[in-house]
């Protein structure tokens, strides 16, 4: 299924693109401002975006620039009335990969939004967050916040186990099973304790990464 965030501020077209895209089996989230993008961003990456240009708080145009330096390759979709070439050309030099205006027919936009798909692939599939916390899969990049983390081989296998089991608590053992052992390399209890300390410090004591007292650790979203 594919999962599309779109930034509409008019309720009426909000709600006749979302139910004809989910006919389309499509799983459509509707934001009314660009902070309702951003938090939602920051838990979950969707499979594509549409964006209006004129929001309540902001212009669409410089969240599109928002996203593409956190989400470099986010498909991205204008869809707004403003036809004027300046504006066009603006929203491609921000990031954007379509731009439709309105008014607009219904089986249009599902074929460019099928379209720009195509070319893409299913891009949120290599990014995993927490709150404020990224990883890049295909670059193998962590970011928290806006700042790069640089994390060791073991760091980065530990917090990547966490992420892919988000919502889970996952004990100790099962944590050296899959982070050390399965390569090999047997360690005892003591070096994830280390390693979960140096991870927590890089990240800033984040408060998405909670400890289960006597049995393991859990990641979960905050915000």
């Amino acid at each position: 299924m594919v999962e599309l965030f779109y930034a509409e501020d008019d309720a009426h077209i909000a709600g006749v693109v979302k139910k004809y895209l989910e006919q389309k089996n499509f799983k459509v989230v509707i934001y009314h401002t660009i902070s309702e993008v951003r938090r939602a961003l920051e838990i979950h990456v969707p499979t594509i975006i549409l964006l209006d240009w004129n929001m309540p708080d902001g212009r669409g145009d410089s969240l599109c620039q928002w996203i593409r330096s956190r989400w470099k390759e986010l498909p991205i979709i204008f869809l707004t009335v403003r036809d004027d070439s300046q504006d066009i050309v603006s929203c491609f030099q921000n990031g954007a990969d379509d731009y439709v205006v309105k008014p607009f027919e219904l089986s249009v936009l599902y074929s460019r939004i099928q379209a720009v798909l195509r070319r893409t692939g299913n891009v949120a599939a290599q990014y995993l967050s927490c709150d404020g916390i990224k990883i890049d899969l295909n670059r193998r990049t962590v970011v928290c916040g806006t700042e790069e983390i640089d994390l060791s081989v073991s760091e980065y296998e530990l917090l990547l186990y966490l992420l892919q089991n988000k919502g889970k608590t996952v004990t100790r053992e099962k944590i050296l099973e899959q982070v050390w052992d399965v390569n090999g390399n047997y360690v005892n209890d003591h070096t994830l304790t280390v390693t979960m300390k140096r991870l927590r410090d890089k990240l800033h004591q984040p408060s998405c990464l909670k400890t289960i007292r006597s049995v393991g650790y859990r990641m979960e979203d905050t915000i």
